[in-house]
């Protein structure tokens, strides 16, 4: 019986708590949160809580990691590494932000079942299949780049997610960082600051035209089709050999020469134990940032902000949002998944790229990371 830790106590975590308790492979044997124990009667398995990760580590051979918290996982994640435990995330703000740092420290994937350890997934498939992927692709269903306090709350209630999460995505930033996260881990790139982004309804439509894209650049890309009415899943846009294209026509996958591959679903946690069962049969990793990252996501400013501000946290707040950019570009700006505490010393436009020269910022395991992964950065 093999011994499963969880980072997190939030939607990820609850769901991945139950499924574990119910499976007969696997034995949850520590969940680690940053409060109350005490106060924590929401939780399933809350008699498995601890403050400690210590005993998480000491009691675990892997250890799940969905805190959603780049600065905290990377902490986290640095002591696990420590004493080879291999870890698996469903945390691309984690991947975005320090990932790279960890790539020849330990064991490190992020799982299937989120955007991109699906998209790392249905790779690995088409390419057994001979296809030739041509863009990397997430479907968002809606977008509002600076959505309002009450709505976000009306939101996060109804969803019972917390709110910045459920700013997080509504706003792009979650979006922007899987996508950012696709580009590096499988050899994509993007096509400008804040990817394309096509408001279509028709997959095949959009896939296509995304295809173009890539052709012109002469390299496949990481971006997203906008859309209510397509199913929450990814696609994958590929060419394919001519002489298979009479038989791909008799499957019904067009006449080419741009073909769609979807994957109509991602269930997040439920797959999750996928990845873990992957670990222990001693596969590769499913996917990570790389070691020499092109592409992170900038902190843009969502309205005027004055100096003399202190963002809590970025991700999911009411001052920025964050968008992909290419690192070569903008190589002095504040990552999102750092912007956190951060002090503003001057005064920032709406719509501004907030640069590191324009805060301070507190030292980090996760800043120092970041440091380092700029100058490998290509």
């Amino acid at each position: 019986m093999k011994k499963i830790g969880i980072i997190g106590t939030g939607f990820i975590a609850k769901g991945l708590i139950n499924l574990i308790a119910r499976h007969s492979h696997y034995e949850l044997s520590a969940i680690l949160t940053r409060t109350d124990i005490n106060q924590r009667t929401d939780l399933p398995q809350s008699k498995l809580l601890t403050n400690s990760i210590e005993l998480l580590i000491n009691n675990s051979d892997l250890i799940v990691e969905c805190s959603g918290d780049a600065i905290y996982a990377t902490d986290s994640i640095a002591k696990i590494l420590n004493a080879s435990i291999p870890v698996v995330t469903m945390n691309t703000e984690f991947h975005i932000t320090s990932g790279s740092y960890f790539i020849d420290k330990g064991y490190v994937t992020e799982a299937e079942g989120d955007q991109p350890g699906s998209l790392a997934k249905l790779k690995e498939e088409i390419i057994e299949m001979g296809f030739k992927p041509l863009v990397y692709g997430n479907i968002k269903g809606f977008l509002n780049q600076n959505p309002t306090v009450e709505d976000m709350q009306y939101w996060s209630k109804k969803s019972g997610i917390s709110l910045d999460m459920v700013t997080s995505f509504t706003d792009g930033t979650k979006v922007q960082m899987e996508q950012a996260l696709v580009a590096n881990g499988l050899g994509a790139t993007i096509n400008n600051s804040g990817l394309i982004g096509l408001a279509e309804d028709n997959i095949q439509v959009g896939g296509s035209n995304l295809a173009l894209y890539a052709k012109e650049i002469n390299q496949p890309i990481s971006d997203y089709l906008l859309s209510p009415k397509l199913p929450a899943g990814v696609f994958i846009v590929a060419e394919h050999d001519p002489e298979q294209k009479e038989q791909l026509q008799y499957y019904k996958m067009g006449s080419g020469p741009f073909y769609v591959i979807e994957r109509t679903f991602h269930l997040c946690h439920l797959e999750i134990i996928k990845t873990i069962k992957r670990v222990f049969k001693g596969e590769d990793i499913l996917l990570n940032n790389s070691k020499t990252p092109t592409i992170s996501v900038g902190t843009i400013a969502k309205k005027d902000l004055k100096k003399g501000l202190k963002i809590n946290k970025g991700i999911g707040s009411f001052e920025v949002r964050g968008e992909a950019i290419k690192i070569k570009e903008f190589k002095n700006h504040l990552p999102i998944g750092l912007c956190s505490n951060v002090v503003l010393i001057k005064d920032i436009n709406e719509g501004e790229l907030i640069s590191m020269d324009d805060i301070t910022i507190p030292e980090s395991l996760a800043l120092t990371a970041w440091r380092e992964t700029v100058l490998l950065a290509k």
